[in-house]
């Protein structure tokens, strides 16, 4: 199952937005134009779908319903998250419409589901209008009342975002017993657990992340997964050395670009669920970067699994298979944040046409005006 399709009302940047979704879509627009908060209504999904968490731990992990509206929003102050979905046999829809009430309480004002184009059920009902207090929860969230839609709610309980930073990897002792953290704070415990229970996959996988990083990483000839004394896990690597074994080294010793590689390869190939990308290109180097989107196609052919990333990185954007309909182009106006294709806007068409990558064409045009008078700021400071 992947997303197909996103609506979003009066959500944090965007006032308005409805987009088409591939198996593998990039985001670009300037800094703060709702990158990750496009990003974010995805995850808020997620929460609300997940049985530990749901809609009030949603909103309230948010900083509330007030922090979430878009400052864009006038006379429907409402929030909207509407998503449409597809697997092999099936088309969904699944749209929440939320607020909050006289105390500041989240609460569902509208939830609907379709399957196939059949409505399931509409919200509120005659059951909660005899008891409001039902509308603090969602049935996404509820064992007893989404038996209808419970392949929608497993399969948004699954989406994973990652975003990894190196210095978590490093010190992990700050994430002891957070599963699936979103910043790879528990990376090495992934690997171990998989190498506990399914060590035949862990070694084919770990084979293929090997071989990836030894191009990448061109002084790198071993990659393996051990134990300190304590039982904790740890990566070692084996460096290229005048001396035979001298060359070892542990996480903590290895460079942001990877353990940021490293992460990036294993998320890639760890679940079908959609997997959400903050900015891969931080720490990577430019030849690295122009094969990514290959390896996700690849990977994601093969697993099923939709990548959707945020970059401002012309390299990422090189690869020559990148079709316009995959680039989301964010735009900031007075009334909130206008996202469109690529594909759909005739000047970057046209650019493509005479011969640009996807990166020269799109890229330019998310650049921030008179960004050249930051260099001259500083003209005039006391030597």
């Amino acid at each position: 199952m992947r997303f197909t399709r996103l609506v979003l009302e009066n959500w944090r940047n965007f006032r308005h937005a409805d987009v088409d979704l591939a198996r593998r879509v990039f985001l670009v627009g300037p800094n703060a134009s709702g990158k990750s908060n496009l990003l974010d209504a995805l995850r808020f999904l997620r929460d609300v779908a997940d049985g530990e968490r749901g809609f009030q731990w949603a909103v309230s992990h948010r900083n509330g319903v007030s922090q979430i509206r878009s400052l864009h929003a006038r006379k429907h102050p409402n929030i909207v998250v509407d998503v449409a979905l597809v697997s092999d046999e099936e088309r969904w829809r699944y749209r929440l419409e939320f607020g909050q009430d006289n105390n500041r309480r989240p609460v569902v004002r509208s939830e609907e589901a379709w399957k196939d184009d059949e409505k399931i059920f509409t919200r509120p009902d005659s059951d909660d209008r005899a008891d409001e207090a039902r509308l603090t929860q969602t049935y996404l969230q509820q064992v007893n009342a989404n038996k209808t839609i419970r392949a929608v709610a497993g399969f948004l309980s699954k989406v994973r975002y990652l975003h990894v930073v190196p210095q978590l990897v490093r010190d992990r002792e700050r994430y002891v017993g957070r599963e699936r953290d979103p910043f790879g704070g528990d990376l090495l415990d992934q690997l171990a657990r998989m190498k506990r229970d399914q060590q035949r996959a862990f070694e084919s996988r770990m084979r293929k992340i090997t071989e990836a990083l030894k191009v990448a990483v061109p002084q790198l000839e071993k990659l393996e997964l051990d134990r300190d004394v304590q039982g904790r896990p740890h990566l070692r690597g084996l460096y290229k050395h005048w001396r035979p074994d001298a060359g070892w080294q542990t996480e903590d010793q290895f460079s942001d670009g990877t353990l940021r590689l490293l992460g990036l390869l294993w998320s890639l190939m760890d679940g079908t669920a959609p997997l959400l990308l903050e900015e891969p290109e931080l720490s990577l180097h430019g030849a690295v970067l122009q094969h990514i989107p290959s390896m996700m196609w690849r990977i994601g052919r093969k697993s099923g699994r939709q990548t959707i990333v945020s970059t401002h990185s012309a390299e990422l954007l090189s690869d020559e298979s990148i079709a316009g309909e995959e680039v989301l182009v964010l735009e900031p106006t007075k009334d909130g944040t206008v996202v469109s294709a690529a594909s759909s806007q005739e000047q970057i068409r046209t650019l493509l046409e005479s011969g640009l990558r996807m990166g020269e064409a799109v890229l330019p045009r998310t650049a921030p005006r008179h960004a050249e008078q930051l260099s001259l700021l500083f003209n005039d400071m006391p030597a």
